[in-house]
């Protein structure tokens, strides 16, 4: 049997880190609206110093990084927010709205710069100073290289899938920084002006596909896609509580807020065994299992008779998993 006290303990633990990496996501989110902003002036400041097509994508893509960006800090905010008697679950979920909303921006982004190069290229393409705003982006492209590398690692440590996608999408705009630099180069080198929209273009499909990938991660988390790894995870924390505890379960099922797991699973009791005994066993898996994940999770418990569960499940259609000896 496990210690209560001990249980305890490591639960006011959990809460103290959760609230410590709570804290932090909001400081990096504060951190990169601010960035964000004054990548946007550095770019317009380039852009509007060499009319680079190149550097209109990389411009175009810091306006929909602003946008989505200052949603992403309103809807980290919101999940944040205790449940309300009209939102029973809370407001965890809206993390998906918010990786959807940065995927569906960046799309929207990269259409508007194939047109706009496709644009300046017909009509033709005058340019000047590219040697200073090539500067400019490079510096931009250093600053996003390494905030986006800090809004990934916070947005981890802290279970936050709106730091990570900000994070994700704060690399892309890296990315696209430094593909226009070094698109760039041979229009330097050589005269050759086709380079710039060409690297527009070049730029404006990787951030479709960017934007792609967002969005579908947010669809298939609206849809409650069951990751295999976090299953396996689950049912191994699962065999490893159950047992010590000497109970047997089985119909585990798992989905993700964007922040918390939630868990069901069903345990199994000998009949002869008395409620409240049962429910005190219940109630250890419920508060072990997130400590022993290590990230925010609810456990939900559904209490059965060992003797009879198979007859019952077999009266009804039933998709949970077989039963687990443990």
């Amino acid at each position: 049997m496990s210690d209560p006290l001990s249980t305890a303990s490591l639960n006011v633990r959990a809460a103290t880190r959760d609230q410590e990496e709570l804290r932090a996501s909001r400081f990096a989110m504060r951190l990169s609206l601010a960035v964000g902003v004054l990548m946007l002036l550095g770019k317009t400041t380039a852009y509007y110093t060499t009319g680079s097509a190149a550097i209109l994508s990389d411009f175009a893509e810091s306006v929909v990084h602003v946008i989505a960006v200052a949603f992403a800090a309103f809807s980290l905010r919101l999940s944040t927010k205790p449940a309300a008697p009209t939102f029973l679950y809370g407001y965890e979920r809206i993390a998906f709205f918010s990786a959807g909303f940065e995927g569906a921006m960046i799309i929207i982004a990269a259409i508007w710069i194939l047109i706009e190069a496709v644009e300046k290229w017909m009509a033709g393409l005058p340019l000047e100073n590219l040697g200073s705003g090539t500067l400019l982006l490079l510096g931009a492209g250093a600053l996003n290289a390494w905030l986006g590398w800090y809004l990934l690692r916070v947005g981890k440590r802290g279970h936050s899938l709106i730091l990570e996608a900000d994070g994700k999408h704060v690399l892309t705009d890296c990315y696209t920084s430094f593909g226009v630099v070094a698109g760039l180069g041979p229009v330097l080198r050589t005269g050759w002006k086709p380079f710039d929209p060409l690297v527009a273009i070049a730029v404006a499909i990787n951030i479709l596909w960017s934007g792609g990938r967002m969005a579908w991660r947010s669809a298939v988390g609206l849809l409650d896609y069951s990751d295999p790894e976090t299953g396996k995870s689950i049912r191994e924390k699962l065999d490893l509580i159950c047992n010590q505890i000497g109970v047997q379960y089985h119909g585990v099922r798992y989905r993700t807020t964007g922040y918390r797991q939630i868990i069901e699973v069903h345990l199994l009791f000998p009949h002869v065994l008395e409620v409240g005994e049962a429910h005190r066993l219940a109630t250890t898996l419920e508060e072990r299992l997130p400590v022993e994940l290590g990230k925010p999770a609810e456990v939900i418990t559904h209490l059965e008779s060992l003797e009879d569960h198979e007859h019952v499940h077999s009266t009804r259609h039933y998709t949970g998993r077989p039963e687990k000896d443990c």
